[in-house]
């Protein structure tokens, strides 16, 4: 079995900062791209960053500048550190990854259970 669990969410006043993290655990053969979505109500879940295994990043354009994805490949775990909140970015956000669980199966996308931020005005 593979599980993403993410933290580092929270409450934060606009122009604040948080860090999340999302750690792969289980039955891990290899990871490829991982990245984090957000959700906020209402709305369809949208990409925010992603991050291959090399390393190679992708930010969605309302938060470059702001945001920065990273991996810690030794610890199949990556990190959004997010500067500069804007009441904009408040949502559900939701570590992704392409897992392959076994060395018999394919990468497969996995999902965290998600971590709430909430930036105040």
């Amino acid at each position: 079995q593979v599980q993403l669990v993410e933290s580092g969410g929270g409450l934060v006043q606009a122009g604040g900062s948080l860090r999340l993290s999302c750690t792969a655990s289980g039955s891990i053969f290899s990871v490829n791209t991982m990245g984090w979505y957000r959700q906020a109500p209402g709305k369809q879940r949208e990409l925010v960053a992603t991050i291959t295994s090399g390393g190679s990043t992708n930010y969605a354009d309302a938060v470059k500048g702001r945001f920065t994805i990273s991996r810690d490949n030794a610890k199949n775990t990556v990190y959004l550190q997010m500067n500069s909140l804007k009441p904009e970015d408040t949502a559900a956000y939701y570590c992704n990854a392409e897992v392959r669980g076994d060395w018999y199966r394919v990468h497969t996308p996995y999902w965290g259970q998600g971590t709430q931020v909430t930036v105040s005005s």
